[in-house]
């Protein structure tokens, strides 16, 4: 779902030709591989040894969400970083992809100011984890701010996800904001795949979230025509209504409950963890954690596994909610295991989530959901019947029903102005 939607029609600010570089910039398809602080190799597409990558518009506008994956991360080999990042409102791609370039330089740089780590200790004991804990909150919380004085992007009602995930050595960091999802796929005792559930979807109505809210001043409510999706409202107005808790930026909503600080949680490893799976939530409101876990467990090739998850969430997305707009879909397969050899794999089952051929080469990882739009198509179910859904009728399901505060619209047009004088 979008980040902000809106029930009445609001002007675009004014695109200087400098604005329209940036997007230019930000909707150019980058290199397949750069090279990032400390030496690390950068991949914001395509697919390597370890990851499937994939992103694919929705019918909605630009593409707001990016992703990224570091190998090599602060100069250790043995250390990976990767996340998915999910922009909402009318600048959602800008802060997007600002997150997605910003926020692993601020964790490099946080974790030289701690001493030790997983490779001296273990990772063992509370304060090794504690240590990462601050670290990555701290990394947040600051990009938010830098958001907030930002000379370029406008943040006021426009903001962003973001679920990431630290991979060192046999040990695995997540740390999620917003509605992004991770989930992982393991084997249970009986060798079936199982989805473990690493991230909790920050949404309006969580007990905890909407405490929080309320005791702020923010509001937490369901429109009449969309009782699904409950959203964060300002005091005294029904604007900006996000879909979501936790989220970068979004100015307006700062003081009323919307923080920017991550859930972070860790999990040690083992030889029966498989892959996890990184996505937006236009991916997770279509796919259930078994549904996407057995689609990339059963892809014919690792590097097209991303992609496969996002194409089933595209069809998912035109027979269920046919009069709804596409969201868009992002995915990062992040495989935990060595391939096997095809002859070698085993054939196993999945069961229900019990809580909440080597081809690796590069691929292209941008697309349309209107490439390939078709017929819809109606998911047959177990006994072979057609399976019937139903839709919310001409609900784009976005992010955000953005309706500008008024004091929004005055601190976008100060925060232009100052910028002008200083251009000029």
């Amino acid at each position: 779902m979008g980040g902000c939607c809106s029930r009445d029609e609001v002007g675009r600010m004014p695109t200087s030709g400098a604005m329209e570089r940036v997007d230019a910039f930000y909707a150019a398809e980058e290199d397949s591989v750069r090279v990032g602080d400390g030496g690390a190799r950068v991949r914001l597409k395509g697919s390597c040894m370890v990851a499937s990558m994939f992103t694919q518009q929705g019918w909605k506008g630009v593409n707001q969400d990016a992703m990224t994956l570091w190998e090599g991360f602060a100069g250790d080999q043995g250390t990976i970083f990767c996340g998915v990042f999910d922009g909402h409102g009318p600048y959602g791609h800008r802060v997007a992809c600002h997150v997605r370039d910003a926020l692993p330089s601020r964790l490099q740089s946080g974790m030289k100011a701690f001493e030790g780590g997983a490779g001296d200790t273990g990772g063992d004991g509370d304060g090794w984890f504690a240590s990462w804990n601050a670290t990555i909150v701290s990394a947040f919380e600051e990009l938010d701010k830098e958001l907030s004085n930002h000379p370029w992007i406008d943040c006021i009602c426009s903001g962003a996800t973001a679920v990431t995930i630290l991979k060192e050595r046999d040990h695995l960091i997540i740390a999620n904001l917003g509605d992004s999802r991770a989930v992982l796929c393991t084997r249970d005792d009986d060798d079936q795949l199982v989805p473990v559930q690493l991230t909790v979807d920050q949404k309006p109505n969580l007990p905890s979230e909407a405490e929080r809210i309320r005791s702020c001043r923010g509001r937490v409510f369901s429109l009449e025509e969309e009782p699904d999706v409950h959203r964060l409202w300002l005091p005294d107005e029904d604007s900006p209504g996000l879909a979501m808790a936790r989220a970068f930026g979004d100015l307006c909503l700062k003081d009323f409950g919307l923080i920017a600080t991550p859930q972070i949680s860790h999990r040690k490893l083992s030889d029966k963890d498989e892959f996890v799976v990184l996505a937006t939530d236009g991916v997770w409101d279509v796919l259930s954690n078994e549904e996407v876990i057995k689609i990339v467990s059963s892809a014919n090739k690792r590097s097209a596994a991303a992609k496969q998850v996002v194409d089933r969430a595209v069809r998912a997305w035109r027979t269920k909610h046919p009069t709804s707009k596409v969201d868009d879909c992002t995915v990062v397969c992040f495989f935990l295991q060595q391939p096997l050899p095809a002859s070698n794999k085993p054939t196993r089952g999945i069961r229900r989530d019990s809580t909440v051929s080597a081809d690796l080469s590069c691929t292209d990882s941008f697309r349309t959901a209107r490439s390939e739009v078709s017929e819809p198509e109606m998911e047959v179910g177990a006994g072979g019947s057609q399976q019937e859904w139903t839709a919310l009728d001409g609900v784009s399901r976005v992010n955000s029903l953005l309706k500008l505060p008024r004091f929004a619209k005055a601190l976008s047009w100060r925060k232009r102005s100052v910028k002008i004088e200083e251009d000029t």
